[in-house]
């Protein structure tokens, strides 16, 4: 979906209320104590500890059927501290460093928008996704580079083009177009509210309705293509609450911001459709929309339409990231492309509160 001017949707504000997730290692024992309860630690956390200890010795973890946190692991000391940390470790044959030569590849090869590959830990491949937009010649250097690379790769065709959308959340307008907010974070007694790249790249000053009457602030910095993250400063008075909206006439309060595991369900706040759920498919995935590449993205099949961009991606209390793009609708489904939310905070010193 392009860049809409309709000027729809709720004008309330959400934002979220947190302190950034310090991650730190864990040893075998520690880990097992800190892990023993998950109201002390939930599996996105778990998985980012074992994470960071295991290093090239994991592919990536994700939660099965059950609920069960599942770390792949190559060998079988890695499988010791998995258990010792209370996941369940599974043996697979290519390992992160693998997996990461294989996207390298990837990045060199493909080239044309449309496209966009990720780790699937679930498969232990990398998964290369294709929109209606690929045939033809593009669709034979895909293909052929599959071959190449050989079961390390499963390509598949999605329905639908890979685009930006350019709303989320509660609606912001700017530049003549609409974008939704994303959360509100400050520094000292400064307050910022962070959105799309995207939409930060349209606008220079933001409003809360479509007349334009209503001030909020001026786009401080934004990056995309790269990245799709952008954060606007307060001018005005406005109220700016730490909730994100739910569309049912309640709030969600949040109080942490973190990494979501594969197979974790989360939710989306945007403008044009509500919120919607679905599950996490990728972390780290690359897409070629045909405005530039954007790396580094959390994928789900959380359905979006045109006007959801820049909206909150959340689970319960943790705010994981800000809609950036996909492909297909909230009828048909789709693939949907989220910003992590952890890297604009570290990269302009702000914090969710």
């Amino acid at each position: 979906m392009r860049l809409t001017r309709s000027a729809l949707g709720r004008t309330a504000l959400i934002g979220v209320a947190a302190g950034l997730l310090v991650g730190s290692l864990l040893s075998p024992a520690a880990a097992a104590t800190a892990l023993s309860s998950s109201e002390r630690l939930g599996p996105d956390r778990i998985a980012s500890s074992i994470a960071a200890t295991l290093g090239d010795r994991s592919a990536g973890s994700y939660l099965d059927a059950n609920g069960a946190l599942v770390v792949t692991v190559t060998d079988a000391a890695a499988a010791a501290q998995v258990r010792a940390a209370g996941a369940v470790p599974r043996l697979v044959a290519r390992s992160a460093a693998q997996l990461a030569a294989v996207t390298a590849d990837l990045d060199r090869s493909i080239t044309m928008s449309g496209t966009a590959w990720a780790v699937d830990p679930i498969s232990n491949q990398v998964l290369l996704s294709v929109d209606s937009t690929v045939t033809g010649a593009e669709l034979a250097v895909v293909k052929a580079t599959v071959s190449r690379l050989g079961d390390a790769v499963r390509l598949e065709s999605v329905p639908g083009v890979f685009t930006i959308r350019i709303s989320g959340g509660d609606a912001i307008y700017g530049g003549g177009f609409r974008c939704s907010l994303g959360f509100n974070v400050r520094s000292g007694s400064t307050f910022f509210f962070l959105t799309a790249g995207h939409c930060g790249n349209v606008a220079s000053t933001w409003y809360a309705n479509s007349a334009r009457t209503q001030l909020l602030g001026n786009t401080a910095g934004s990056s995309f293509p790269g990245n799709d993250y952008a954060i606007v400063r307060y001018t005005s008075s406005v109220s700016h609450p730490g909730n994100v909206n739910l569309y049912n006439g309640s709030t969600q309060d949040i109080t942490s911001a973190g990494t979501p595991v594969v197979g974790q369900t989360v939710r989306r706040s945007g403008s044009t459709t509500g919120v919607r759920s679905g599950t996490v498919t990728a972390l780290n995935a690359t897409v070629r929309y045909a405005e530039g590449t954007v790396t580094g993205l959390i994928r789900t099949t959380v359905c979006a339409q045109g006007g959801d961009s820049g909206g909150s991606l959340f689970s319960g209390t943790t705010a994981y990231g800000l809609t950036s793009g996909g492909s297909g609708n909230c009828s048909t489904g789709g693939t949907t492309f989220f910003q992590p939310v952890t890297e604009p905070l570290g990269v302009y010193g702000v914090s969710v509160y």
